[in-house]
Order: C-alpha cells, then structure tokens, then sequence
C-alpha cells in the first residue's frame, strides 16, 4: 500500500478529530508538542532494545513492530502539530531539503 503524503497526513487528520472528541481537553500545540516527545522516548526506548542495549526477552518481531508503531506515532504527531499550526508540512519538507541541497553544494558535496 502506498499512499502520498496529503493522503497521510488526511488519514490522521481524520484519527486526531476523532480523539479530540473524547480528550478531556482541546490539544494546543503545546500538549502535541509534549505528546511527540512522549513518542519520541518510545521510539529510544525501542531503538535501544533492537540495539540490544537493554536485556529484555522481547523477540525480534515484537521489537520490529514495536519501532514501526513507534515511528509511525512520532509522525502522527508531526502531522498533529502541521495541522495546529496550518503548515503544510510536505511543503516544509520539499523546502528544508532545497535549503540543505543549496548548502551542500555551496561546500561542493
């Protein structure tokens, strides 16, 4: 299956509307900011196991689906804070990676 990234980010757009209804209070940036980083140290958490820093008996495919439903809710949450913020977050992207091409080429890389 393979979506573009407007048909990602209305999938979550979708998601997020239907938790605003049974969240105890509106999301501001601030909470969704708060909840990417709650996400953020899930996915370390996941990252470390795979790299064997922790000694856990999680299995390699329980890991593995752990990191994607982590990764995947890290992007949930970019999306969350584009949306709270009115960014057009594949525009952001597309423009971020033209400023570091320019810079890489101004250092010849």
């Amino acid at each position: 299956m393979s979506l573009t990234f407007c048909e990602l980010s209305d999938m979550y757009s979708e998601i997020f509307h239907r938790f605003q209804k049974i969240e105890l209070k509106e999301w501001k940036g601030e909470a969704a900011t708060l909840e990417l980083m709650k996400q953020c140290g899930e996915l370390a958490k996941w990252v470390m196991m795979k790299e064997k820093y922790y000694a856990f008996t999680e299995d390699i495919k329980t890991i593995n689906s752990r990191l994607e439903n982590e990764l995947a809710d890290v992007m949930a949450q970019l999306f969350r804070i584009a949306y709270i913020y009115n960014i057009d977050l594949e525009k952001a992207y597309i423009d971020a990676r033209k400023e570091e091409d320019l810079y890489l080429k101004s250092r010849n890389v």
